[in-house]
């Protein structure tokens, strides 16, 4: 088992998920988009630090076979991505130092993660259970940065204990493909885990809803009140660039938006 999150870094232009859903939908009890997943890949986690590009590559694979066809990314796919990032050097393992979740998301929108770009990424707050529950099922889940203790080492499930230093064994990219009333249901190494409310509320540093193409068609997906023309407006200014002089991008963001929120 590999880390690979490096500390958070902000940035002021990063859109927040607030300013488009003032008001929260209220979500189901109980959600779980990974149930479709046929099997969980390592995606090279087990033996490089590329955790915030395995994660890009589980919720391409969720949001995929919830839409009909799973789409599984490959080992080198990922590991290129990381690669470009990162500088880490796939023939020698060199410069294998993690990455920062922000580069990888901004990559992941501009220059696609294998071969796959998302529309855009707005930031929730982290420590807010509605936001991580609004947007996990609106979105088909969440991509977060969670500071490990070095007691979640062997942990089936994913509790605080008593005494524990948040980041002592390191940060660490997984997303969240679900929640039910223990907690958030993640993506980590493989495998799906559970970890409860309280060590999302101790851990969690940075989260962030992801807006994909690949993520359309699921029925009762309907949050009213959703700005997806700010939301579009706010893309083009953050590019240098109006709506008008990029009306693919403007096209692109409307009609798909418009699709997942019938």
């Amino acid at each position: 088992m590999k880390l690979g999150k490096q500390p958070v870094r902000h940035d002021p232009r990063t859109l927040k998920l607030a300013k488009y859903l003032p008001q929260l939908p209220t979500p189901p009890p109980v959600c779980d988009w990974g149930t479709k997943v046929a099997f969980w890949n390592m995606l090279a986690n087990d033996s490089v630090g590329d955790c915030t590009c395995a994660s890009a590559g589980h919720m391409l694979m969720s949001w995929t076979a919830n839409d009909g066809v799973e789409f599984v990314p490959t080992d080198y796919q990922i590991l290129c991505a990381y690669s470009n990032i990162t500088g880490y050097d796939i023939t020698n393992g060199l410069n294998d130092n993690g990455a920062v979740e922000l580069d990888v998301l901004k990559y992941w929108r501009n220059k696609g993660i294998a071969g796959k770009k998302i529309l855009a990424f707005v930031k929730l707050e982290e420590k807010s259970f509605d936001h991580l529950k609004t947007a996990g099922y609106l979105f088909g889940g969440v991509y977060i940065g969670v500071s490990l203790p070095v007691e979640a080492q062997n942990q089936k499930v994913w509790d605080v204990t008593p005494g524990e230093v948040p980041g002592s064994w390191g940060g660490h990219a997984v997303p969240v493909i679900g929640y039910n009333s223990v907690g958030p249901v993640v993506v980590t190494w493989g495998e799906s885990k559970q970890m409860t409310w309280a060590a999302y509320l101790a851990w969690c540093d940075e989260a962030y809803a992801v807006l994909s193409g690949d993520w359309t068609g699921i029925d009762g997906m309907a949050p009213c009140g959703f700005d997806f023309a700010q939301l579009a407006v706010d893309l083009t200014e953050l590019d240098g660039a109006s709506s008008v002089e990029k009306p693919d991008l403007w096209e692109r963001i409307k009609t798909w938006l418009k699709d997942l929120f019938h």
